[in-house]
């Protein structure tokens, strides 16, 4: 019965959204059937066709959006009863505590999160097959007790009949956004529509928090308070370490064109190398900021909750939650192999891939010095030898100087010393003299043979200046380093791990039309762009079609660096000329035609250009 008033009720907010653009229609034919007896017809027709069509137009399209689409749930990988027996065991459990059936299928997920999904019928009213998702990271950073908890409190949205009204706000959201999408800022009919789009979402998440409280106390039935809290106080430990894993050891790698061979196996190795720091994490209070916005209610609110719900005795179990899967290594490289596509990367064991990672970054930062100075003294294939030379010959301070653009000629030398020591500890690798030492508590090391660092910054002190320079060649002579095997690789910039930041379509580029990305790494001119009146739709593509390295490859790349000065002609619509260090000048003339992928995007742009030029 409480799923038939929720369904009615998610039902009656979702035809309320036509009911009101039916009642727009009429209050507009009624008013152009007025006016037209007071101005001509065709000037009446111009005054309600704005309201007619965003009325008709938006809202038809919207509703043809919601019929056709469903939710679409996670692939994952399907685990069965015979894979992981004491899982499915525990889950019969829950299901029977919580008081619904079993789902159908298990399915392992790369998230930190669990949820389930049901494919049901006749708005919601009649249950379908069911399916509950697991996030691996979770059973490898939970105890048996959280993942309890977890699973019952998904379960609970089984008891609770939440699930069988997903379909339905699932297509309410999407047929009101995809409306609301369609309406320009100026549409005074379409003000309408959005003030009933902020309704419908506060009243849906207003339902979504409480069927989460709801479900919590399913878990704390299943599980017991202290379990259900404790689960709470760890998903975000768990997120943050799940968050730092791919900032600091995955995306760097991935980004330079390898992957590591078992994903999952590595985030495990990190929760055991990193304990203290995740207590440390513990130990801080949940957020308690909510808004009417959100589809949660805030963690201390729900703890609360919990602690405010009856008791549950049962016995604790402190085992890791690994134990309910018999083969975890083996199940999280299944996944891997089964939802990771690694394109052409090349696939290596953590520590060769962490060692990969880590020289390749390196290279990319020695080629941008190379390039710096190789433009002031006229060569473009510079080695750690050759500047050795310029230092000996006392040219360092004029050939790097624009590296330190706040330094005079005479302070260079001493501020070169830090990258002096880069390209030395590449030189160092190249010649196979060091190599990278994986860690999962900090950053990789440097190291020789014998396992101790190298001493880079003490040669790189005395490499700079010319009176020392000859002390620094016979110390990488002894330590049997080759200077001329660190040298340029990339003799111009590419946009590898860049990122959009702003997009301008219908720009001039020396007088030919073209759309404009703005990376944090360089300007994309991509030619030949299309019909003038679709400029954002057409960015918007672009930008979800392929990553920003793969665009700046396909189209005109600019580095920044290869940027000496820029001159402002006009700031709306924008127009500037661009100098490069070769002398040629790329002009870019914004028209007022131009659309932005974001309102800012000019702003951006401009900002972007002041910093490089200055």
């Amino acid at each position: 019965m409480v799923a038939a008033v929720r369904a009615g009720a998610s039902v009656l907010m979702l035809a309320g959204f036509y009911i009101v653009a039916l009642i727009q229609v009429a209050a507009a034919i009624a008013f152009g059937v007025w006016l037209s007896s007071l101005v001509p017809g065709g000037i009446a027709l111009k005054v309600i066709f704005p309201v007619l069509v965003a009325a008709i137009g938006s809202v038809a399209v919207g509703m043809w959006k919601a019929v056709r689409a469903k939710p679409q749930p996670p692939e994952g990988l399907g685990l069965g009863p015979d894979q992981a027996p004491e899982l499915w065991r525990t889950v019969h459990e829950l299901a029977h505590v919580v008081g619904t059936r079993v789902p159908n299928e298990i399915r392992l997920v790369p998230e930190v999160n669990a949820a389930v999904y049901e494919e049901s019928r006749l708005l919601g009213l009649i249950g379908g097959r069911r399916t509950l998702y697991i996030g691996l990271p979770l059973i490898q950073a939970f105890t048996v007790d959280q993942l309890r908890a977890v699973l019952a409190h998904e379960l609970g949205h089984y008891s609770h009949a939440h699930t069988r009204l997903g379909a339905i706000a699932y297509r309410g959201r999407l047929a009101i956004g995809g409306t609301i999408g369609r309406i320009g800022p100026y549409n005074v009919a379409g003000w309408i529509f959005k003030g009933y789009a902020r309704l419908y979402l506060l009243v849906d998440n207003a339902s979504s928090r409480r069927q989460e409280l709801e479900a919590d106390q399913a878990a704390v039935r299943a599980a017991g308070r202290a379990a259900a809290a404790s689960a709470l106080r760890e998903i975000p430990v768990v997120d943050a370490a799940w968050g730092f894993f791919f900032g600091r050891y995955v995306e760097p790698g991935w980004e330079s064109g390898f992957a590591p061979e078992d994903l999952f196996g590595g985030f495990a190795e990190l929760l055991a190398a990193r304990k203290d720091e995740l207590e440390e994490m513990r130990g801080q209070e949940p957020p308690s900021d909510g808004s009417v916005w959100d589809t949660h209610p805030p963690i201390a609110e729900r703890i609360g909750a919990i602690a405010a719900t009856p008791e549950v005795a049962r016995p604790p179990d402190g085992r890791r939650a690994g134990v309910l899967l018999p083969d975890m290594g083996g199940a999280g490289r299944a996944m891997q192999a089964r939802m990771l596509d690694v394109g052409d990367r090349r696939v290596l064991p953590w520590a060769y891939f962490t060692a990969a990672t880590a020289t390749t970054t390196m290279q990319r930062n020695a080629d941008g010095i190379f390039r710096a100075v190789g433009r002031a003294i006229g060569d473009d294939r510079l080695n750690l030898a050759t500047l050795l030379d310029i230092v000996a010959a006392n040219r360092l301070g004029a050939a790097a100087e624009s590296l330190f653009p706040n330094a005079t000629r005479r302070e260079v030398p001493k501020c070169f010393t830090e990258p002096m020591a880069m390209l030395i500890a590449l030189a160092a690798i190249k010649s196979n003299v060091a190599y990278w030492q994986h860690s999962w508590t900090g950053p990789a090391r440097l190291v020789g043979h014998d396992g101790q660092p190298l001493p880079t910054a003490e040669i790189a002190a005395r490499a700079v200046s010319p009176q020392t320079v000859d002390e620094a060649r016979a110390w990488l002579a002894h330590l049997r380093i080759d200077p001329g095997s660190a040298m340029v690789v990339e003799q111009r910039a590419s946009a590898t791990g860049a990122g959009v930041v702003a997009g301008i379509a219908n720009v001039k580029v020396d007088g030919v039309e073209h759309d404009l990305l703005v990376l944090d790494k360089g300007l994309v001119f991509v030619g030949n762009p299309g019909k003038s009146d679709k400029g954002k739709v057409r960015l918007q593509e672009l930008v979800g079609s392929a990553p920003a390295d793969e665009i700046a490859r396909t189209h005109r790349f600019l580095p920044y660096e290869e940027i000496t000065s820029v001159a402002f002609v006009k700031n709306v619509p924008l127009r500037v000329d661009i100098t490069l260090h070769s002398g040629q000048t790329v002009s870019v003339h914004e028209a007022w035609s131009s659309e932005l992928i974001a309102k800012n995007s000019r702003d951006v742009l401009t900002d972007v250009l002041k910093q490089v030029s200055d």
